[in-house]
């Protein structure tokens, strides 16, 4: 399979209070922080408005689960499902089920170490 993944969809990590450290980045680096973080835009090769998610999560969130790492990474791919497939086939663990939404569709490995690793193919247009 060719172009598993074409961007990185976000960056997740825990913090013991998202709502001070959301402050924090908007006030000394700028973020334009909202209830979810920051989202960044951008525009692909193509020319399609995309974005990319910064997100602090409570310490204690089980989003993360099963990895016990402070962070998760999303990244974005153009064809979940068949990527889900070929990961399964080369023996990578598959966490839960596919979730789909008017954002995207969302599917969860594990790498090597442990880390969660979330995959989302974006609908973008969703969130303009």
């Amino acid at each position: 399979m060719k172009n598993r993944v074409t961007g990185l969809g976000g960056f997740f990590f825990k913090t013991k209070n998202p709502d001070h450290i959301k402050n924090w980045y908007n006030e000394h680096l700028g973020l334009n922080t909202d209830a979810y973080g920051c989202t960044f835009w951008w525009k692909d090769e193509a020319g399609n408005k995309c974005s990319t998610q910064w997100s602090p999560f409570k310490e204690d969130t089980k989003y993360f689960a099963p990895s016990e790492k402070q962070f998760m990474m999303n990244f974005r791919v153009a064809d979940l499902e068949g990527l889900l497939e070929v990961l399964k086939k080369e023996g990578v663990t598959v966490v839960g089920e596919m979730e789909e939404y008017v954002y995207g569709k969302f599917g969860w490995i594990l790498d090597p170490e442990g880390n969660k690793i979330e995959l989302w193919e974006p609908v973008d247009s969703a969130f303009l």
